[in-house]
């Protein structure tokens, strides 16, 4: 099946003039740019008029699903009352303030304040900074090396593709910069070995406290990970690596940074993931769905004990954007948020469609090509296994994600691959019948996967 978009005017103008985030350029204008003309629901339509079941929701963010109109007119009326101010020389705007105050309110602890960015990369690039100034603001002015994972993810700035442990992205740019540190991943399908899950989510904790030793514990300002790691391939970690991460940073006083992009605003069956853990990180970058990919924000959220130390002994804090709280940007999370509130989205996620979205997506674990098959809310992470039951891998995992990717693809399904894992990621406004149809397709894909290989 030729799948292949048609080369309308839009793609040769694209192709001449437009360079695409993480694409080869050469490649992607010798194929053809798909055109995405308009969005319903949980579907996108391209400029063909074929339809397709986004199982991603844009980039991990469109958590209400699209074609939300009270967004689009909650940024008219912003945009017609006052379409742009900063918040910089003492100054703010009505919807600013108000998101933070919205925000703070379903932290549940101690982050009670946030700092505007316009985006994830943004965020992480923020918190580095406050946690560096927070502690020298303490005195302790050797405290500034941060540690992070292999395979984790927080944004391509030279600052988030540095604490991402992502070995292709450190080769372009001479990455990471000093002061930045990896330990390993709570990947127990592909490196717990003969360990248990719960054996292996220690062991694998327990490497921040040999990287804290090594490093000096008075030199480590920040341990950062993601609840769930994303683009890494949705790894789930066991149940106690979590728990045992929490007691190393609280014993060794290291500000616990969580990453919320991905997790927060209700994907998990919380409204954060570091919820979903029961931890109390210090620092949480967000985004994504604080606007459901609607308009572009993010920020941090930072918690009381931080905050009191940059309010009462730093004093300015030289860190900020043009856009830092946009208002039209503001006032269209605050819609965002108001749906998940009074469409019980987040509580939706944890009692009826994440269940049943987790059942069905564990269905897959009886497909011979599937090794492992896991989720959290509305999350999913399905590992492709060349015998299952040895945890044997195939030999070119990228290739073998590519192949059911564009399966799905053909077939109206938009997924993810990394490497031999396949990510799903619906908006949290799925019905059943269209988790049905996910599951469906996919599973076709899983068979195309299979007779391939054998033929």
């Amino acid at each position: 099946m030729n799948d292949a978009p048609v080369l309308s005017n839009l793609a040769v103008i694209d192709a001449a003039h437009h360079i695409h985030p993480f694409s080869d350029m050469k490649e992607l204008n010798a194929k053809g740019t798909r055109i995405i003309e308009r969005a319903e629901g949980v579907f996108i339509y391209d400029s063909t008029g074929k339809k397709y079941l986004d199982a991603f929701a844009g980039l991990w963010c469109v958590n209400v699903g699209y074609g939300r109109k009270s967004i689009a007119e909650a940024a008219y009326a912003q945009m017609q009352e006052l379409p742009y101010y900063n918040s910089f020389f003492g100054t703010t705007t009505p919807p600013a303030t108000l998101l933070a105050q919205k925000i703070a309110a379903h932290t549940g602890g101690n982050l009670n304040r946030v700092f505007f960015t316009n985006s994830g990369s943004e965020a992480t690039d923020t918190w580095f900074r406050i946690a560096r100034v927070y502690w020298k603001a303490l005195g302790k002015m050797e405290k500034t090396q941060v540690i992070a994972r292999r395979n984790g993810y927080h944004g391509s700035t030279v600052a988030g593709a540095s604490l991402g442990g992502m070995k292709l992205m450190h080769e372009q740019g001479n990455l990471p910069i000093q002061g930045v540190h990896h330990i390993g991943q709570p990947y127990w399908y592909a490196e717990g070995g003969d360990l248990s899950p719960a054996e292996f989510g220690l062991k694998v904790a327990r490497e921040l406290e040999a990287k804290i030793d090594e490093l000096g514990e008075d030199r480590v300002a920040a341990f950062v990970a993601e609840p769930i790691q994303g683009a890494g391939g949705v790894i789930i970690p066991p149940e106690t690596y979590w728990p045992e991460i929490s007691r190393i940073c609280k014993a060794r006083n290291i500000l616990l940074v969580s990453d919320e992009v991905i997790c927060g605003f209700g994907r998990l069956g919380n409204w954060f993931g570091y919820q979903h853990y029961g931890v109390e990180p210090d620092l949480a970058p967000i985004a994504k769905g604080l606007s459901s990919g609607y308009l572009p924000i993010g920020g941090v959220l930072v918690s009381d004990r931080v905050a009191e130390v940059m309010l009462d002994e730093v004093g300015e804090f030289f860190h900020g954007f043009t856009y830092s709280g946009h208002p039209v940007c503001a006032a269209a999370a605050l819609e965002n948020i108001r749906i998940i509130e009074e469409e019980g989205l987040v509580e939706r996620v944890r009692d009826d469609i994440g269940p049943y979205f987790a059942q069905a997506w564990k269905s897959l674990e009886g497909h011979e090509v599937v090794g492992q098959a896991e989720s959290v809310g509305l999350i999913g992470g399905l590992q492709l296994a060349a015998d299952k039951s040895t945890r044997r891998r195939y030999a070119k995992p990228d290739d073998i994600g590519t192949l059911v990717r564009n399966h799905c693809v053909e077939n109206g399904l938009i997924m993810r691959a990394t490497g031999d894992r396949m990510l799903a990621s619906p908006a949290l406004t799925i019905s059943h019948a269209e988790v049905d149809e996910v599951i469906g397709k996919l599973r076709q894909a899983l068979d195309h996967l299979r007779d391939t290989v054998r033929e």
